[in-house]
C-alpha cells in the first residue's frame, strides 16, 4: 500500500512574547505527535538560549538544540540556537551561521523558506507573537509551495505585529488563539497531503543557498538579479547594494552576500543608523566647542586677544549647533520600532 503523506513538518516562528506562547504550546502537544516541530525564537546572540530546557520541562516532547546535519525525528522539538540559523534539508537539519535576516540570527523566514523548499505541501508554517513583520515572507513561501499557513490570533498575542502582518499579506488557512493551537496542529498532522505537481522555485532555492554560504553570491550575480532588481538602498550589514523583491505586494530586499530585510525592518535599521550618526555628530560638536573654549582661555592667558576672540567665536558657533542637534536627537524616532534581539529565551526581555 502506498504511504500517505501528512502535514508532518511544523515550523514555528516567534519573537516578543514567544517564550510564554511556546511554553503553552509544548505543554499541550501530545506525546505521540506524528510530526517534527522546528522552532525559531529571536534571541540575543550574546546569551545562550535555554528554550529547549523550558519546553522539555513544560510538556511530553523532548526539545533540544540540534547539531548541524542531525537527522529529523518525529515527536521531537528542534530549537534554533543563538547566533545560528536553523534550516531544513530533506531528512536533516542544518545549523548555520549564515547572513542575518531582518537583523536576526536565528531568523524565522530562513527556516520557513528552507522547509517549504525541502518538504513543500507537508509543511505547516506557524507565526506567533512578535514585533515587526518577521515570518511573513517565509509564510508566503510555505503557501506557494503548497503548505498550510497558521497564525496566532493577534488579539491573543502579547505583541500582535507579526501575526497582523502575516494576515495582511498571506492567504492564511487558520487564525486561532494559543488555547486552540495544539488541537489545530494535531488535527492538521493527521490530515493527508493533497498531491499536486510541484516545481521548485529557483528564487526560493537561491535564497536558501544564501543562508548556507556554500556559494558566494558575489561571484554569481545572475542568481539574484534574475528575480530581483537593484534598489537605491545599501545593506545596513555590509554596505552592498540591496536588490528589491516584490512578493504579492510584500516588499523585501536582499544583498548579494545574503543579508535580507523586509521594507519595515530596513526602515527601522536606517532609523537606528541615523540615530547613532546623530549622537556621534553631537559628541564631535561638543568636543569641538570644549576645545575652542580651552584654546580661547589659553590665548587670553598669553594676552593673544585676536586668537582668543577667534576661538570664542568658534566655541559659540559649535555650541549653537550642539543645541540644535541635541533637540533633533531627543525628538528622534521611537526606539521601540528598531529591529533587534527580542527574547532571551529564559523568560526575560533583552533591551538591545
Amino acid at each position: 500500500m502506498k504511504n500517505v503523506q501528512t502535514h508532518d513538518i511544523i515550523v514555528i516562528g516567534a519573537s516578543t512574547g514567544g517564550v510564554e506562547a511556546l511554553t503553552l504550546l509544548a505543554r499541550q502537544l501530545p506525546a505521540d505527535l506524528a510530526a517534527t516541530v522546528l522552532v525559531v525564537l529571536h534571541v540575543s546572540s550574546q546569551h545562550r538560549s535555554y528554550l529547549p530546557e523550558i519546553l522539555t520541562r513544560s510538556g511530553p516532547l523532548k526539545a533540544h538544540h540540534p547539531r548541524d546535519g542531525e537527522a529529523l525525528e518525529k515527536g521531537r522539538i528542534y530549537v534554533a540556537p543563538n547566533d545560528r540559523h536553523l534550516l531544513l534539508e530533506p531528512g536533516r537539519v542544518r545549523v548555520m551561521k549564515g547572513p542575518r535576516e531582518n537583523g536576526h540570527r536565528p531568523a524565522v523566514d530562513p527556516l520557513f523558506r528552507s522547509a517549504a523548499s525541502a518538504y513543500g505541501p507537508r509543511v505547516v508554517g506557524v507565526v506567533l507573537t512578535g514585533a515587526l513583520d518577521c515570518g511573513t515572507a517565509g509564510l508566503l513561501t510555505v503557501k506557494k509551495e503548497g503548505g498550510v499557513a497558521v497564525v496566532q490570533d493577534p488579539r491573543d498575542a502579547l505583541c500582535p505585529d507579526m501575526p497582523r502582518s502575516a494576515l495582511e499579506f498571506v492567504a492564511v488557512d487558520h487564525c486561532v488563539p494559543m488555547g486552540e493551537m495544539t488541537s489545530l496542529l494535531t488535527r492538521l498532522v493527521s490530515q493527508p497531503v493533497k498531491s499536486r505537481p510541484r516545481k521548485r522555485s529557483r528564487q526560493v532555492e537561491t535564497e536558501v543557498t544564501a543562508m548556507t554560504v556554500d556559494i558566494p553570491l558575489m561571484e554569481e550575480p545572475p542568481a539574484l538579479t534574475e528575480f530581483a532588481k537593484p534598489s537605491h538602498f545599501s545593506c545596513p550589514d555590509c554596505g552592498g547594494v540591496l536588490f528589491e523583491l516584490d512578493e504579492e505586494g510584500f516588499m523585501r530586499f536582499r544583498c548579494r552576500t545574503g543579508h535580507g530585510y523586509t521594507g519595515e525592518a530596513l526602515s527601522g535599521s536606517q532609523q537606528h543608523r541615523l540615530d547613532a550618526a546623530l549622537w556621534a555628530a553631537l559628541r564631535a560638536l561638543e568636543e569641538s566647542a570644549a576645545l575652542a573654549r580651552r584654546m580661547a582661555a589659553r590665548a587670553k592667558e598669553r594676552n593673544h586677544i585676536h586668537s582668543a576672540e577667534r576661538f570664542d567665536e568658534r566655541a559659540l558657533a559649535a555650541e549653537a549647533q550642539v543645541e540644535l542637534l541635541r533637540r533633533a536627537v531627543l525628538s528622534g524616532p521611537d526606539p521601540s520600532a528598531m529591529p533587534g534581539e527580542d527574547e532571551a529565551a529564559d523568560g526575560s526581555e533583552q533591551t538591545g
